[in-house]
């Protein structure tokens, strides 16, 4: 039997497609085996462009795999494969996919098989595009499974080069969300969830909305908890917040990404919201939903970006009061408008200011799992003695949970970002 050996780079979007792509190959009979075993005779590696840094990586992958493994063969695929497909077309490498076609990644490993030479098999992202269904059976664990729903992106930020590897806005059709729903609660995954490169443009194309699908999810017969990948502040309507509202089963944490505290630094991102507007979408949530978490993404070091406006997020930041934010330094991107600007801020600069932010962050992390002390939470173990609130707060306790359970926790103690506690026994109604 044939061996394939995956390995992914990048967002769980990537992630997600990656495990399509393997439970093709299982289909057609290969076995799959660990990436480091070195017994595959077939390595798929799914690469990353966000940053000069996930390129790199991607790159030197794929090299070390050719001279690591001269006998077997590479697929690659993914973002840096769409956007520079020559890049990556290494020694080893038979087949070059970017991010379409994943569905028929074996008919195409065959075909580049039968030709005995690489086959680029790229192609533009052009309008009109349709959405890839790539359903999978497996996730992480037996706990959760992850829902792609959303494909591609139009915002155009200055320092992005998603949308020209993602392509046009296009979403799963609202019926395929209810069906997969279903078959993932029917094989026992407790969460879902809900993701896309641009969640927020969901049912663009067809007139219907994130929350359709949201509610599609959570009322799929055996789904006990639904949780929502990264949003735009412009999602948080009040028919938003009070569609949520009457959705007992949806988790409340929700990922905002601010990318920067200051409004004339958004401007330059051209990010389209303001502070304010944030701040308004904020509230409305914990308004909504008392006690939720609000997690998000900061980017340091945005061209032009001064002291004070540094200061400005820094102090935006901790006024948020954010249950766990993710630093980023910026990257310059050939090809974005950013890349193009002056000012560039120096290595060493973004560094020093994104320290001070992951410090930040640590502190209001453990804040936030602090004040849990004293309350009950429902925790999804994922381990046997560890697992995570609807919040996303991570919970140890001392008695073995079973993994894919959710059991009700006394929270008793929280260090930093880990909260303890102990199992309080079933119910009745349980």
């Amino acid at each position: 039997m044939k061996k394939i050996a995956v390995h992914t780079l990048g967002c769980k979007v990537n992630q997600y497609d990656t495990e399509a792509m393997l439970e093709s190959f299982e289909r057609a009979g290969w076995q799959s085996v660990p990436f480091d075993s070195g017994e595959a005779d077939l390595y798929l590696v799914n690469t990353c462009t966000v940053t000069g840094t996930g390129d790199q990586k991607s790159v030197r992958l794929i090299r070390h795999l050719g001279r690591e493994y001269p006998n077997a063969s590479i697929i690659v695929a993914g973002c840096l494969a769409q956007r520079d497909a020559a890049r990556v077309t290494l020694p080893g490498v038979r087949l070059v996919i970017g991010t379409q076609r994943r569905g028929e990644v074996v008919t195409l490993y065959e075909a580049a098989c039968a030709q005995d030479q690489p086959l680029v098999a790229v192609e533009p992202l052009t309008k009109g595009v349709p959405f890839e269904c790539l359903f999978v059976s497996r996730h992480e664990g037996k706990t959760r499974a992850v829902m792609k729903i959303q494909e591609g992106c139009d915002r155009w930020c200055s320092y992005c080069v998603i949308p020209s590897v993602r392509g046009p806005v296009r979403s799963m059709p609202l019926q395929a969300v209810k069906v997969e729903a279903e078959r993932l609660a029917a094989a026992g995954y407790c969460e879902l969830v809900v993701t896309g490169i641009h969640l927020a443009s969901y049912g663009r194309e067809s007139g219907e909305s994130l929350t359709d699908a949201i509610r599609a999810c959570h009322d799929a017969p055996g789904v006990k908890r639904v949780r929502l990948g990264s949003l735009e502040p412009v999602v948080v309507t009040d028919a938003f917040c009070a569609a949520i509202r009457e959705m007992p089963r949806l988790c409340p944490q929700f990922h905002l990404a601010l990318q920067s505290g200051c409004d004339s630094v958004l401007s330059r991102m051209k990010r389209r919201y303001t502070t304010s507007e944030f701040r308004e979408a904020a509230r409305k949530l914990r308004k909504a939903l008392p006690g939720c978490a609000l997690t998000t993404d900061v980017l340091t070091g945005f061209p032009g970006e001064t002291e004070a406006e540094a200061a400005e997020t820094l102090s935006f930041v901790e006024e948020m009061g954010f249950a766990r934010i993710h630093v980023f330094p910026y990257s310059r991107r050939a090809g974005t408008l950013a890349d193009r600007m002056g000012d560039q801020v120096p290595q060493s600069v973004k560094r020093e200011r994104t320290a001070k932010l992951i410090e930040l962050g640590n502190k209001l992390e453990a804040a936030y799992a602090k004040e849990m002390i004293g309350t009950v939470r429902e925790v999804l173990f994922e381990e046997k003695n560890e697992g995570y609130t609807p919040e996303y707060v991570r919970v140890r306790v001392k008695e073995a949970g079973e993994p894919g359970s959710i059991r009700r926790v006394l929270i008793e103690e929280a260090e930093d970002e880990l909260a303890t506690g102990r199992v309080l026994p079933i119910e009745r109604s349980e």
